[in-house]
């Protein structure tokens, strides 16, 4: 299926571009959006063949900057699917644009989970072990074996992921503008984007509460009863919360001093 879009020279370049600019993804990490800005970098070589005027493009990079986080070294493979909706988007005036994030969300959390099982968690240590014993014997081929080894396949995968990526997406668009499933799609990578920031939430969010209560002189804490009922409840309340500041308007700072107080004024009550 993939063979079926033809890469031109222009592709190429473009995917050249992309590969380089992947190397920006964590230059810029924060708790507010994570990789947001660097896939934002990721996805300029994109943006800027496929749109012509200042103000297009703007919106294409406003549109990347939301939160976004993944293994880096599949991050392409993603940005290449995000640059073949980003090419729909900029042909087709009616393309729903809000699919380019959900597809994004939907792809980075089980790409993350490949992406770290495979190279930190089994790449990593093969290229150590090979790579060790001879540091350790204060040969030079230790450590310049370890780096081949890792990174040998992790270049690989990095750029021909964007190539896959692009390509796949370009003849799933292909496919879903013929046979007329673009809604579905659309719908099916709005559940899975929501999915992946539900649990984000659920994982990312710690709240507790120590509180504790004396009925006829036995003691009941009152975390175990809410984990009983409905686990998780306290870090789904303060993610709605904070949900409906950003609705309102206020800015991260501003959510983020509220937690602070939050989290002082509640470790002084003793209620978290």
């Amino acid at each position: 299926m993939l063979n079926k879009a033809k890469t031109t020279k222009d592709d190429k370049k473009m995917f050249r571009e992309i590969f380089w600019n992947s190397f920006f993804l964590e230059s810029s990490y924060n708790y507010e959006r994570q990789q947001g800005l660097g896939f934002a970098i990721g996805m300029w070589p994109a943006i800027k063949r496929f749109y012509k005027t200042k103000a297009e493009r703007a919106d294409a990079l406003v549109r990347h900057l939301s939160i976004f986080n993944t293994t880096p070294h599949v991050v392409t493979a993603i940005t290449g699917v995000a640059a073949a909706l980003e090419k729909q988007a900029s042909e087709n005036e009616d393309f729903d644009k809000s699919t380019i994030n959900s597809v994004k969300v939907g792809l980075m959390g089980p790409l993350a989970g490949i992406g770290d099982s495979f190279f930190w968690g089994t790449l990593r240590i093969i290229a150590t072990g090979i790579g060790l014993p001879l540091a350790a014997q204060g040969n030079i081929l230790g450590p310049i074996l370890f780096l081949l080894v890792f990174n040998i396949p992790h270049l690989l995968v990095r750029y021909y992921g964007g190539v896959l990526g692009y390509k796949f997406g370009t003849n799933l668009l292909n496919k879903a503008s013929d046979s007329g499933i673009m809604n579905i799609l659309t719908k099916a990578a709005t559940i899975v984007g929501l999915m992946v920031i539900g649990a984000m939430s659920a994982s990312m969010v710690k709240l507790e509460t120590p509180l504790k209560f004396m009925i006829s002189g036995k003691e009941f804490l009152l975390q175990d009863y809410i984990n009983q009922i409905f686990p998780l409840l306290l870090p789904l309340l303060y993610t709605l919360f904070m949900f409906n500041l950003l609705k309102k308007g206020h800015k991260s700072t501003t959510l983020l001093l509220v937690t602070i107080a939050f989290g002082l004024l509640g470790a002084l009550l003793h209620i978290l």
